[in-house]
């Protein structure tokens, strides 16, 4: 019990950093939540019941041109598989004693931070870090979405476009970095670039609907990449 207390404990800590990052991003998609006609108990909803960054922010985008429930689930899918392949991962690094109900609630809360945090602790994983993790982090997100959703009806509309221009910020943060250092992925993101702007250009792609022009591309882009650049395996050491 002592050992579950102080990795809870240490999660919460090491989470502590995650839940600012989120608030700052949650901010920015409530702002959008309120611009596409959801309520702040929606808006929190979602966010409480997702925890996808990405994949909130493409259903804002789907809602907002009326798409079909199917396109939604499809684009829910392509856009947080990753997802299931980070808790394959992570599962592997639990303690011997974590049964199903620990493993089915970590996954819940497993994201692109959390997972960073995780896999990099050194040895066996105890599920409570985790929850420590997602007891802060979870709770960053949905006050931010809460206090972006509730600005977004006080504020001026001259300072909500200005925080509106945030969130290209973020998806600018994200590719810029790892783009330096690699020239397959910057090649990789023109690529994707170039292929958006051909969706949206010509005649009869740009009769496609939105939410299959995100799932034709993302399936299409990460195919092609896997196919001519397949990552090769590294052999375990240890």
């Amino acid at each position: 019990m002592s050992n579950n207390n102080l990795s809870w404990k240490n999660g919460i800590k090491d989470g502590i950093l995650i839940a600012l990052g989120y608030f700052a991003v949650s901010f920015t998609f409530g702002i959008m939540a309120k611009k596409a006609g959801m309520t702040p108990f929606q808006a929190v909803f979602m966010s409480a019941a997702n925890l996808a960054s990405a994949g909130q922010f493409g259903a804002l985008a789907l809602i907002g041109t009326s798409a079909t429930y199917l396109e939604m689930a499809l684009i829910q899918l392509v856009i947080n598989l990753r997802y299931c392949l980070m808790s394959c991962s992570l599962s592997q690094k639990f303690e011997a004693g974590s049964g199903f109900p620990h493993r089915l609630l970590v996954a819940f809360g497993v994201t692109d931070e959390i997972f960073g945090v995780s896999v990099c602790k050194k040895g066996k994983l105890n599920p409570f870090y985790n929850y420590g993790l997602m007891s802060v982090s979870i709770p960053g997100w949905m006050l931010g979405t809460f206090c972006g959703v509730v600005s977004g009806g006080i504020l001026p509309a001259r300072i909500i476009s200005a925080l509106s221009v945030a969130l290209y910020g973020m998806f600018i943060a994200v590719i810029v970095p790892p783009a330096k250092g690699n020239k397959l992925l910057a090649g990789i993101i023109l690529f994707s670039m170039l292929l958006s702007l051909l969706f949206a250009q010509l005649p009869i792609l740009s009769q496609i609907s939105q939410g299959f022009k995100i799932i034709i591309l993302t399936v299409l882009i990460a195919g092609i990449a896997a196919l001519l650049f397949p990552v090769k395996e590294v052999a375990d050491e240890g």
